[in-house]
């Protein structure tokens, strides 16, 4: 095994890019060699900016011996076509979320996967969040008991920022390039609640503009429905200035709930006294603190995505979140799409 590995980067379209570079040039085991961008002047800018070579051809990245793996970054409709590349040279492959747009982009994604072995994860940076991580093990243990309904309130602020909207960024809220504001950032809570509770059965949901109109829906709310009766409400909105709560669970033998889990609510200003996570069961009938740090910003969380992607090349092991879990993510806003449109239950498979 090589001492550092080589990574390139296809496109700093998305925002994430920089804070994964920002993390990667301090490993001491990686090595930033290179990055594609059809956007020339942002490519070559973040080239300067983190020591790498740029090339307006994607061949020169996917081709390069010097390079183990990428990380797609580019806008969510090109996912597919970036991780074919990649995947025919041999290139392992880091892709941001949501995985695709379409089922079918999902499975010529999987196709490629499988047929030339490469290792693929996708960035589900809400798997690297420590009062995530302990919210799955006390579903795993049976601390809780048997789960009736688990909430998720995954919100952000950006189509209040006119930057977002009118800048670099706004390819997100172009419709061929992102669908919508649901499926760019539910795709983060439905992962998460998949990793929670397993494959939904069933899906209701409303999805649309209720405070702007600047792009294709800015609110949505789903209700999944699962195998064992239990159901799952996920909030987000993009247009959201300020909260605290937001995840709560609850069992009938335990309750947990988490505060300062999303973007407004981890950038904003907290008490002192602020607690991440706060477990309540039948045998111990009060709130006890679970000691777990809440990140000083939501990059902090963003951030934690490369290692684990490096550590898992490092030791040739399976990745954790799988091309197959990247497709159920997508299939969960899909769903919840079509029962918006259709205003009834859909069920799953699609």
């Amino acid at each position: 095994m090589k001492s550092k590995i080589g990574i390139g980067i296809v496109s700093f379209a998305h925002g994430h890019a920089n804070a994964y570079c920002n993390q990667m040039v301090s490993f001491d085991d990686v090595n930033l060699i290179g990055c594609w961008d059809d956007n020339e002047e942002r490519g070559r800018r973040a080239a300067e900016q983190y020591n790498m070579k740029y090339s307006p051809h994607l061949e020169d990245i996917v081709c390069n011996s010097e390079i183990d793996a990428v990380i797609v970054t580019c806008e969510t409709n090109r996912h597919a076509e970036m991780v074919v590349a990649a995947a025919k040279e041999g290139k392992d492959i880091l892709c941001q979320k949501p995985m695709a747009l379409t089922l079918e982009d999902c499975d010529v994604i999987g196709d490629i996967v499988r047929k030339t072995g490469v290792k693929f994860m996708m960035a589900h940076q809400m798997r690297r969040d420590p009062a995530n991580i302990a919210m799955k093990e006390l579903i795993d243990s049976g601390v809780l008991g048997k789960i009736g309904m688990l909430r998720r309130r995954h919100c952000i602020n950006v189509l209040f920022n006119e930057a977002f909207v009118t800048g670099p960024s706004k390819w997100h809220i172009d419709p061929e390039k992102n669908m919508g504001m649901f499926m760019d950032d539910a795709s983060h809570a439905t992962d998460f609640i998949y990793w929670m509770l397993g494959k939904p059965l069933s899906v209701m949901a409303e999805i649309d503009n209720v405070l702007t109109d600047v792009a294709p829906d800015d609110t949505g709310v789903a209700i999944y429905r699962f195998e064992d009766g239990a159901m799952a409400v996920l909030l987000n909105t993009s247009v959201t200035l300020a909260g605290e709560n937001t995840t709560e669970i609850y069992g009938d033998n335990g309750v947990a709930i988490q505060n300062y889990g999303d973007a407004p609510s981890c950038n904003l200003p907290r008490p002192d006294n602020a607690v991440a996570l706060k477990l309540y069961t039948k045998d111990e009938p009060s709130w006890k603190d679970l000691g777990i740090e809440i990140p000083d910003g939501h990059g902090v969380r963003i951030g934690g995505v490369p290692r684990p992607f490096i550590d898992c090349l490092k030791s040739d092991s399976i990745p954790d979140v799988s091309v197959e879990e990247g497709r159920v993510s997508v299939e969960m806003v899909l769903g919840a799409y079509q029962s918006a449109q259709e205003g009834k239950r859909v069920t799953f498979p699609l």
